[in-house]
């Protein structure tokens, strides 16, 4: 595969560099593997890559994310990726800094504290708080063709994978494994639904098409969730692993009885670093470099879609195993010494056919408890 005609293709490119100046092709390889992984499920993947901000619409902004909540700041002695993306982050940032910060806009007095602060600081401190920063890596080249796509058409007819995925990479991985024919429930709780439906409507719809929706209240209804993962064929889990296991639901059992067991963090299960996938991607050392030879941000949320893909393709070569799968370690694979670069005109980002409707949160709820032999 050419690499930069595959970036080129997908339309992270146009997504990549300062909005004044030109777009910048990549490094690394990620466009060709998510080219590769996209065909074991029948689609572009590559054109995944940058499917979100065909529907919002938004553009390369530089060393601040396409989406807006993740900023690339100087340390003492480098460079860091910071979101700010939740109600409590600008709290959390004011103690990673041990400054308050204004919840209105706490980037510059963040930026003049962070200055001062060593990578070193800074990794150990967002771990510790579950701030989702980490210093921007400078990898050494993987060589090889990274990858791990099946040789053949995934076909999961029959099976039924019950997804506790929010947001973009485990959702995606499921709305995969459903194009390979899977039946998908998607579990959400009565307090925290998946913050991805206060984004982009459209960009829900299409993830989630053909699921079936559950909510279910981790005490109350914990019988009908050991139920559900019981039945599974496939469990998705998105969330560091004490989340599940604070509900009783462990994935070595599971695996025990034959369960495919995907599990997608920032750093792997062993890691409690926190990571969305801007920050995620910039901590694994996917930046580009401007003509001053400093950082901006690859695409958008880049992490997410290429771990998605990943993790989809990992489901499907190898069932019954449990696959940790981070999203950092995904990226940094991709990461094989290939150069980028500015070129004069890139295409844009592209998606497809939003389906109409939406799943109603918890629309499923009684239905699939019936058929598991529960009341809701």
């Amino acid at each position: 595969m050419d690499a930069r005609a595959d970036w080129l293709a997908s339309g992270v490119a146009a997504l990549t560099g300062h909005p004044d100046g030109p777009p910048l092709v990549p490094p690394g390889r990620a466009a060709s593997v998510a080219a590769g992984l996209g065909a074991v499920f029948g689609i572009d993947g590559a054109a995944l890559l940058g499917e979100r901000a065909a529907l919002t619409g938004r553009t390369r902004a530089g060393r601040t994310s396409v989406g807006g909540a993740c900023r690339l700041v100087p340390l003492s002695d480098g460079w860091a990726a910071v979101s700010c993306a939740r109600p409590d982050d600008p709290a959390l940032l004011g103690a990673l800094v041990e400054h308050p910060l204004p919840e209105d806009d706490p980037w510059p007095l963040l930026r003049a504290a962070l200055a001062g602060m060593s990578a070193a600081a800074l990794a150990e401190r967002a771990t510790l708080l579950g701030v989702a920063a980490a210093p921007v890596a400078h990898p050494s080249p993987r060589p090889g063709t990274p990858g791990v796509a099946p040789a053949e058409r995934a076909d999961l007819r029959g099976r039924l994978v019950v997804s506790f995925a929010a947001l973009w990479a485990g959702p995606l991985c499921a709305h995969l494994l459903r194009r390979a024919g899977a039946a998908v429930v998607t579990v959400e709780t009565p307090r925290r639904p998946d913050g991805a439906r206060r984004g982009e409507p459209r960009f829900h719809a299409l993830l989630h098409h053909g699921e079936r929706s559950v909510v279910l209240d981790p005490v109350r209804d914990r019988a009908a969730l050991h139920a559900l993962v019981a039945a599974a064929d496939v469990v998705i889990e998105g969330s560091r692993p004490r989340a599940l296991r604070a509900w009783g639901l462990q994935a070595e059992e599971a695996v025990a009885r034959g369960t495919t067991w995907v599990s997608i963090t920032a750093a792997g299960r062993a890691s409690d670093r926190v990571g969305f996938g801007d920050d995620v991607a910039a901590g694994a050392g996917l930046v580009a470099l401007d003509r001053d030879g400093l950082p901006v941000f690859v695409g958008d949320a880049i992490a997410d879609p290429l771990t998605g893909l990943t993790a989809a393709a990992l489901a499907v070569r190898e069932p019954g195993v449990l696959h940790d799968v981070s999203m950092t370690a995904v990226v940094a694979d991709t990461l094989d010494g290939t150069g980028g670069g500015p070129v004069e005109e890139a295409p844009l980002p592209r998606h497809r056919e939003i389906p109409s409707g939406d799943p109603t949160l918890g629309a499923d709820t009684a239905a699939v408890l019936a058929e598991l032999g529960l009341r809701a």
